[in-house]
């Protein structure tokens, strides 16, 4: 069997409140309780499992979590985003603020959640050579 992402942990300083804001972005199910996580479901089986910080709240480090979605479930997501007045960027550093944008052909954007973490949605995955790098 290939090696498949199964779940990932994010810390969060309200597991829900974190867990909402992505599952409702996203246009999924709502965030189930799974022993000490806020559990958003997503495609492939894979679960996104928010907990609350054991650490202060400062010590959170944000986390990129890039989402491959389709053409209309991109129309959809920022559409919410726009509905909600999010900010957003086109590029993770947040230097094209309000933009979206379109390597590889496609459409990008980035939101941050509550605490921080850099929500990315995308509708064609980028290789290295989209980015004009080589592998070392």
């Amino acid at each position: 069997m290939p090696v498949q992402l199964d779940h990932t942990v994010v810390h969060a300083t309200d597991k829900f409140a974190s867990a909402r804001f992505l599952s409702e972005l996203a246009g999924v199910g709502e965030p189930a309780a799974f022993g000490p996580f806020a559990a958003v479901s997503v495609a492939n089986g894979l679960t996104i499992d928010y907990a609350d910080t054991i650490v202060k709240p400062d010590a959170i480090v944000p986390q990129h979590l890039a989402f491959l979605v389709t053409e209309d479930e991109f129309d959809e997501i920022f559409g919410r985003v726009r509905e909600r007045g999010l900010s957003y960027w086109a590029d993770p550093q947040r230097q094209q603020p309000q933009q979206i944008n379109h390597r590889a052909g496609g459409r990008g954007v980035y939101v941050s959640d509550p605490d921080g973490h850099a929500i990315e949605f995308l509708t064609r995955t980028l290789t290295l050579a989209d980015l004009g790098t080589d592998a070392p």
